[in-house]
């Protein structure tokens, strides 16, 4: 599931973090699955489980897990992560429409990446 470098300059909480949220995004773990307790990833890591909380509690703040009191902490999918690339991707059109691109010109630069 997830490995800690211990040798690694980031602290272990973040590595934690990191390592769920890739595998949520990547559907690894699926939307709405429940995640490890606290006390058993911290188990099965070796670490203390007040690192796996710091995780559990960062990812929470970033929208890729839901707590629920008294029965866990579950994926969900980070839908923030979409809107978040449609607003870039709409002002980088505005900025291409600006320097004189048309909106075919656009059309047909988003086709050919799509079919990279």
């Amino acid at each position: 599931m997830i490995t800690l470098n211990f040798r690694d300059a980031r602290p272990l909480h973040e590595q934690v973090r990191d390592g769920l949220r890739r595998l949520i995004e990547a559907g690894a773990i699926a939307d709405g699955e429940k995640l490890p307790s606290v006390r058993q990833l911290a188990a099965s890591l070796a670490v203390n489980p007040n690192t796996i909380q710091r995780a559990y509690n960062e990812l929470e703040a970033l929208g890729c897990i839901a707590s629920v009191p008294g029965k866990g902490s579950f994926a969900k999918f980070a839908d923030h992560r979409l809107d978040d690339k449609r607003a870039q991707f709409t002002a980088l059109a505005r900025e291409l429409h600006v320097l004189g691109m048309t909106g075919e010109e656009i059309e047909t630069l988003c086709k050919e990446a799509i079919d990279r």
